[in-house]
């Protein structure tokens, strides 16, 4: 009887070795983001690399690399296509960080396909806060120019279908805090009060250009206050 029992001992001091090891050799599950992850979305004619110095200055901040998250999107498909991978990058994302929710952060253009997947896509499950800076949410006489050569200037021409429907009913749906910082002189905004939100904190943030705004340091500071 001794016998057996000392060889029972034995084996559950064997498997409880086991099992430590196990646990030690497996891969720490990852922990969520400190911060919601913010996803940039860029406009016409531009790509991820036009948030760079943003994402300095939230680096600096204490934000870690993988809380931020600039993508690249065929700037010439239509905003609805774009809404759609939108909806992909921003899954991905949750899941790569173990977050619950994203902040949105875009300019110009980029409004568009965001505001897009909040109202029609269900993004207002998987956003906090969204952030427009200089963007197009009425639409701009400027789109003119390009309304001919490419789906996402015509929609983003002033009195576009795809702009009446947008913004018929509630601007801000959902529970997500919005914000649209725009400047008094945006030559690529007429007029410049297209960027205001019915439902929004609208900030007027002076005299900046339009390739400025989602660059500029000040700028970038009430954003950060915005979502932090």
């Amino acid at each position: 009887m001794q016998r057996r029992t000392r060889r029972m001992a034995t084996a559950l001091t064997a498997l409880a070795s086991s099992l430590l090891l196990s646990l030690t050799l497996s891969p720490t599950p990852a922990h969520a983001a400190t911060h919601d992850p913010v996803v940039f979305v860029h406009g016409l004619s531009s790509s991820a690399s036009s948030w760079d110095d943003w994402a300095g200055y939230f680096e600096a901040d204490g934000y870690s690399s993988a809380e931020l998250d600039a993508w690249s999107y065929d700037w010439a498909q239509s905003n609805a296509t774009t809404a759609q991978q939108l909806a992909t990058e921003i899954r991905n994302v949750l899941a790569r960080t173990g977050a619950s929710k994203v902040d949105l952060v875009v300019h110009s253009m980029g409004a568009l396909s965001a505001r897009y997947y909040l109202k029609n896509l269900g993004g207002t499950s998987y956003v906090d806060d969204f952030v427009s800076t200089a963007g197009v949410n009425h639409g701009t006489s400027t789109a003119s120019w390009c309304a001919w050569l490419y789906t996402s200037c015509a929609e983003m021409n002033t009195g576009s279908s795809f702009l009446s429907a947008l913004n018929s009913g509630d601007e801000t749906p959902g529970g997500v805090s919005y914000a649209s910082y725009w400047s008094n002189c945006d030559d690529a905004l007429t007029p410049d009060t297209t960027a205001v939100l019915s439902g929004a904190t609208n900030v007027e943030v002076g005299c900046v250009s339009h390739t400025d705004m989602n660059n500029d340091q000040g700028v970038y500071e009430q954003v950060r206050d915005f979502i932090g």
